[in-house]
């Protein structure tokens, strides 16, 4: 946050917390553009990495912010906010969008997707399993994403060039045991 723009860190959170905020304001006044941090797996972070984040954010006594902050992650980000202690950053949310689980097809479009992306143009994933695979995930990317892989790991070991409902069916039972 304080290399981007040029800075040298200051040691110390406090000062640093201060440098980079000074930075980010001075960002947008120079050059009339909102730095955007965009801090994936959110729902990773600590009470206290999350209270540093309005401190980024409070320019001017909330008059002008310097900075967009996203934070992405899972629905306990959600959770994690809610107490008290974390009020200041929650109030300080202005646009909150869960992710709806996909629909069939759109997990069955997604792992065509990803397919592609990995060089593969013809079906891998009988549509059986593919809708297995979603059941199973609840329609939920990543999780589906883990069966795909895992289901792709039984077809192989079965000497299979399509994944078919069998091998989706050792995938989900592969993640879900205990």
């Amino acid at each position: 946050m304080v290399t981007a723009p040029g800075g040298r860190p200051a040691h110390g959170s406090a000062t640093l917390a201060a440098q980079a905020a000074a930075l980010l304001a001075a960002e947008h006044n120079e050059r009339g553009r909102v730095p955007v941090l965009a801090i994936d797996e959110a729902h990773l972070l600590t009470h206290h990495q999350l209270e540093a984040v309005p401190i980024l954010t409070n320019a001017e006594m909330d008059a002008v912010s310097p900075l967009a902050c996203l934070l992405i992650g899972q629905p306990t980000l959600r959770r994690m906010l809610r107490p008290g202690v974390l009020a200041a950053l929650d109030q300080r949310i202005a646009i909150r969008y869960p992710m709806p689980a996909m629909t069939a097809e759109q997990t069955a479009g997604y792992l065509t997707h990803h397919l592609k992306l990995a060089g593969r143009a013809d079906p891998l994933f009988s549509s059986d399993a593919a809708a297995l695979i979603h059941d199973a995930a609840r329609g939920l990317p990543r999780a589906g994403c883990n069966l795909a892989t895992q289901a792709l790991v039984a077809a192989m070991a079965g000497r299979k060039n399509i994944v078919d409902e069998h091998s989706a069916r050792a995938a989900v039972t592969e993640v879900t045991a205990d």
